[in-house]
């Protein structure tokens, strides 16, 4: 029997934490450990397994780390400080031990550092990052080698990031242009390739990065809808999260999978995850329905990536798991949990 241990954030006043019976095939709700509100998104510590960041996504944002103990019940919050912003929707640690922070609601972001030997302590020295644009909506924050990349939803740019003196200084060096009205929301990068997810357009792009430091222009290699057939009328689409994954024993290519949320008249069917393969170019390969309401969650676990978990942030379809088969083109609904109506991130433990 193999068990996985699953965290999963939402707009509640707790994490909770999910066991998944690979055997069986059974998703379980385990615990709840209490946090600040709305633990949107949470992150797992690169090298450290112990450690759990979370957002506090409020008008007042938060940050927070904790200890994660056995089946993945988290103590109190070890430190906390300001996010300096509105709506905090996303976090991740870097590879240097500064953790990313980004507000949406007030177009500006921290890059925090944290105690040597300790990062569970952030340090107080972390200038707010703003960036330039009459509106702005940060929505990740992606280390890609020297580099931060930060896509903007509301300013239509991938903004480039490097570090400017001490850790937790860093100063906005370029962009990434980005094609206008259609909202970047969430990236991944493979080698010197960048793909996005666009939210108000219901689009995946792929698009060569430009020379740092401030390269701008990056000529689309491929513009896809991810929009599924035979959406009801006053359906309201919305790109939302993107997983890449590499090629492996049992699964000989690269793929890509990308949620859509519908945030209008909901399909019968739930919303869909597009899937795209990589190679010898990008390609749609299908779609998958979850009855799931607005996926803005999900994320890859198990040895080879072959199993997906996703939940929505509406309605009361819960959690489910899914399973990559015909070598990651498809993908099968393993269980569904509904003990919570909704979660919003995740984080295999295992």
């Amino acid at each position: 029997m193999v068990n996985f241990t699953i965290l999963a954030g939402g707009y509640t006043s707790f994490v909770a934490s999910y066991l998944f019976n690979s055997d069986t095939n059974a998703l379980t709700l385990q615990n709840q450990s209490p946090t600040g509100a709305n633990p949107s998104w949470i992150a797992h510590h690169p090298t450290n397994k112990s450690i759990l960041y979370a957002v506090n996504e409020n008008p007042s944002g938060g940050l927070q780390s904790f200890v994660i103990g056995p089946k993945g019940v988290l103590s109190v919050p070890v430190d906390t400080i300001a996010s300096e912003g509105d709506s905090p929707a996303f976090t991740v640690p870097l590879s240097t031990g500064q953790v990313a922070i980004m507000n949406y609601g007030s177009g500006n972001g921290l890059i925090v550092p944290t105690e040597k030997g300790n990062p569970l302590e952030f340090l107080s020295d972390h200038p707010v990052i703003t960036f330039d644009a009459a509106v702005s909506h940060p929505h990740m924050a992606l280390e890609h080698g020297s580099e931060v990349f930060v896509p903007d939803l509301g300013a239509d740019k991938i903004w480039r990031l490097s570090e400017d003196g001490a850790p937790g200084n860093f100063k906005v060096h370029g962009q990434i242009n980005q094609p206008s009205g259609s909202g970047p929301r969430h990236i991944a990068t493979r080698g010197n390739t960048i793909f996005t997810v666009h939210e108000l357009s219901s689009t995946l792009t792929q698009q060569q990065i430009p020379p740092a430091p401030n390269g701008t222009v990056g000529p689309l290699i491929a513009n896809f809808s991810i929009l599924p057939p035979g959406l009801p009328q006053g359906a309201a689409m919305a790109g939302a999260e993107i997983l890449l994954t590499e090629a492996s024993p049992s699964f000989p290519e690269p793929f890509i999978y990308v949620s859509n949320r519908n945030t209008g008249v909901q399909d019968p069917r739930g919303d869909a995850i597009a899937i795209f393969r990589l190679e010898p170019k990008l390609a749609l390969v299908g779609f998958v329905y979850t009855g799931l309401d607005q996926i803005r969650g999900m994320q890859l676990g198990g040895p080879e990536k072959e199993f997906l978990i996703a939940g929505g942030v509406a309605g009361d379809a819960g959690v489910i798991m899914l399973k990559r088969i015909q070598g990651g083109r498809n993908l099968t609904i393993l269980d569904r949990n509904l003990d919570l109506p909704t979660r919003t991130s995740f984080v295999w433990l295992d």
